[in-house]
């Protein structure tokens, strides 16, 4: 068997594919592509490119072979008219066939490097802690290729996505629509035209070939292992119109449905998902081409980064972070499109609704907004208006020259503008990364972003990393987006270098010390339970660490839980405390209710992707001393109050979510003094059992951890020979620590963690042994 080492393995060569072959050349990767076709695609299913698109086929200089393709500046919304026309040198709708498209993709991306090798099926994949072993069939028999890392970009029916065992939960087809590209018709054009029996488009193109699409209203999808003939068209079409096209050659027939389907996550480990592959929907539009090719331009200059070493591996995080939570949204808006679209007379007074909603000019701009990708921001917590926010189009030009941002963009570098007015000293910060990031000063007089003396920092995507004015915040972004400083080129060593084992360390260096190692969980955000103190502190300030927001629940510890968020945010973390009594009436209710606004204050968003239910009480108590009070307040708090965090936290929690739930060893050994807390403690371990089995579609695991004897604050811990005799229950003859039990919550709240789910994890240190 033929052996291959690159760093990337892109299966897929539609299109996207082929933009993200490109973008990790121009970020120095080396890439294969694996195409099971033999040669390009002679259908052109897709034929719309969005204006964000354009912009980023703009700067990467792929307009000037594309030439000037048709331009629409009207498009729609479900089939009603909607003006597309936002602030962008190419808004509205450009009409290029999709075999034009990946024409121009594959003789760029092959321009720059990348191996493109039709004729390969890809049959297995393997995982392993520093690559990926690809196994194919090719035309000249089976290959075997290792890499760093896999993206598959191979459609709605991925094979990549089910070997790498990524859940793809949504909802299958109730409607579809058939369609064709025919020669020889000579029938009117159509848009969207509404009969009593049904929908038809039909659209003559400029090489005389005419694009037909019908939908019968009520006519659910036909089961289908092949696509529809023409023949089948041209019985729903006479049916829907009364018109006979049956004279028509068919150059391609296919059919579409409104499935709609996400993954739970765009990555896996070393797998990740992109276009297609990633997200499944209608398309109506052309949102689904412009939707996968977006996903491309993220990820390329990311992966690159990581694989060369440049950047930390957070960096790939951001790209699930940003891109699902766009899918998510544009998927939202395609599934009530084809409720409009598709519906029959049910839905004329919403479409009439809708019509009179889109005459405002806010209702048009933000749908035209998410349709054209112009809409998209990353990142929707308080900074800068500007940041995740794709370069405004009126971008100022460097110095006293004539090249634009988009020409310095070109080279998929960051981008560093900077006003004359602040002096040298934002280039000065930014020269350790000289080897990733242009720095451009702007005219002092520029009205564009960098008016008013604000320094901006632009992404490879053109989207903007930070905007300000303070070098500290500068540092940090440099830092969170472009990695680490070239070697040799620290100038700030103070806030560059990390300290020495056993060295005294202040808060600068442990932010820099966060920044280095963090990532797991960078942009997530978590909700930790009983977290003022013990193994909920040593929990949430681990979570803290590796990225995420962390909620700090408390009941009565307002200043133990003020602590423990001072103390994540000095170490350049980021926390909030939120009060509420579980157990108590109410409690869970009052705990969202605290919680949603904090989310919403720092991102914009009330979602939850950790919940971690760490709070409970101990008994103490004798079997024969235990009163009922004690039991229901053990049940209250223990038991009941989990599984109501759960069912409230769901609607919040997106797919690929961790739900962990501390349990105990007492659930495994006796203690006849805790039979009613063990019992408490036995019902959370089942609450994780059928959870786990409820959420497996939405790709959220749900486990139980269970500690032994931890260190927890009690002044028992205080007598040494109380201490030796409980240290002698443990394999490791020793007590366990918070962060032991932390390090292990981390675990499962982190993607490596995403095969793990109903699971009862041992963290007492080997106690149950025996």
């Amino acid at each position: 068997m033929a052996a291959v080492d690159t760093d990337v393995v892109v299966v897929g060569a539609g299109p996207v594919g082929l933009m993200l072959a490109g973008e990790l050349r121009l970020g120095g990767a080396e890439v294969t592509v694996l195409e099971q076709r033999d040669g390009p695609t002679t259908e052109s299913r897709a034929s719309t490119l969005h204006a964000r698109t354009m912009e980023l086929f703009d700067q990467r200089g792929l307009l000037d072979d594309l030439g000037t393709p048709p331009h629409v500046p009207m498009g729609h919304f479900g089939g009603i008219p909607l003006d597309l026309r936002l602030d962008s040198p190419f808004a509205g709708q450009w009409k290029v066939p999709q075999t034009r498209t990946e024409e121009l993709l594959g003789a760029w991306s092959r321009g720059l490097g990348a191996e493109l090798r039709g004729g390969h099926r890809v049959r297995s994949l393997g995982q392993h802690h520093d690559r990926v072993e690809v196994e194919a069939d090719g035309p000249h028999g089976p290959v075997r290729l290792s890499a760093r890392y896999v993206v598959g970009c191979d459609g709605e029916r991925s094979t990549v996505r089910e070997l790498a065992g990524i859940p793809f939960p949504g909802t299958s087809a109730g409607r579809e629509l058939i369609r064709a590209d025919a020669d020889g018709l000579d029938i009117q054009d159509r848009r969207f035209q509404r009969l009593e029996k049904g929908l038809a488009i039909a659209a003559r193109g400029a090489g005389g070939t005419t694009r037909v699409m019908v939908h019968r209203f009520g006519r659910p999808p036909r089961p289908r292992t092949a696509e529809p003939d023409y023949a089948e068209l041209a019985d729903v079409w006479r049916t829907v119109t009364g018109e006979d096209i049956t004279a028509g050659v068919p150059l391609w027939v296919n059919s579409f449905g409104d499935a709609s389907r996400q993954a739970a996550r765009y990555r896996a480990g070393r797998v990740l998902l992109a276009g297609d592959a990633a997200h499944q929907q209608m398309p109506i539009g052309g949102q689904a081409l412009n939707l996968g090719l977006q996903d491309a331009v993220n990820l390329g200059w990311k992966l690159a980064a990581v694989v060369l070493g440049r950047a930390h591996d957070a960096l790939l995080e951001s790209y699930h972070e940003e891109r699902h939570a766009v899918g998510r949204e544009v998927l939202s808006g395609i599934r009530a499109q084809a409720r409009l679209l598709l519906g029959g007379p049910e839905v004329e007074s919403l479409r009439s609704v809708m019509g009179e909603l889109i005459a405002y000019e806010d209702v048009r701009r933000h749908l035209a907004g998410t349709i054209s990708g112009l809409g998209i921001r990353y990142g929707s917590g308080p900074g800068h208006p500007l940041c995740g926010t794709r370069l405004p189009p009126a971008a100022p030009t460097p110095d006293t020259t004539t090249t634009s941002t988009v020409v310095t963009l070109r080279r998929a570098r960051g981008l560093l503008l900077h006003p004359a007015s602040g002096g040298p000293g934002p280039a000065e910060a930014a020269a350790p990364w000289a080897d990733r990031v242009d720095a451009v000063v702007t005219d002092a007089a520029s009205t564009g972003p960098t008016a008013g003396g604000t320094t901006v920092l632009v992404r490879p995507d053109g989207h903007v990393a930070w905007a300000g004015s303070d070098e500290e915040g500068l540092l940090a972004a440099l830092d969170r987006w472009f990695g680490s400083p070239a070697a040799g080129a620290r100038r700030h060593s103070a806030q560059h270098t990390a300290p020495r084992p056993g060295a005294h360390t202040t808060s600068s260096d442990r932010r820099h010390v966060r920044r280095s190692t963090m990532g797991n969980l960078t942009g997530r955000t978590a909700l930790v339970t009983g977290s003022s103190r013990g193994m909920g502190r040593a929990t949430a300030e681990r979570l803290a660490r590796e990225g995420a927001l962390v909620a700090v629940h408390y009941a009565t510890g307002k200043a133990a839980a003020e602590e423990v968020v001072s103390g994540i945010e000095s170490d350049g973390g980021r926390a909030f405390a939120v009060r509420s009594e579980l157990g108590a009436p109410g409690g869970v209710h009052e705990l969202f209710l605290g919680l949603e606004q904090g989310l919403k204050e720092r991102t914009g968003s009330s979602e939850l992707n950790i919940v971690v239910n760490n709070a409970g009480v101990m008994g103490g108590v004798k079997p024969e001393d235990t009163t009922p009070e004690q039991f229901d307040r053990l049940v209250a708090v223990n038991a009941k109050a989990p599984f109501f965090v759960i069912q409230r936290a769901l609607p919040n929690m997106p797919d690929g979510g961790r739900i962990i739930n501390i349990s105990s060893g007492l659930t495994r050994f006796a203690n006849p003094d805790e039979i009613a807390y063990a019992m408490t403690k036995g019902a959370v371990e089942m609450l994780a059992l059928h959870y786990a089995k409820y959420l497996g579609p939405r790709g959220i695991t749900v486990n139980s951890v269970a500690p032994g004897i931890t260190r927890n604050g009690n002044p028992v811990f205080d007598i040494p020979e109380a201490v030796e005799q409980m240290a002698a229950l443990s394999t490791f003859n020793r007590v366990g620590e918070p962060q032991d039990v932390a390090d292990v919550v981390a675990f499962l709240a982190s993607d490596d963690a995403r095969w793990v789910t109903g699971a009862f994890i041992d963290a007492s240190g080997g106690t149950l042994l025996g």
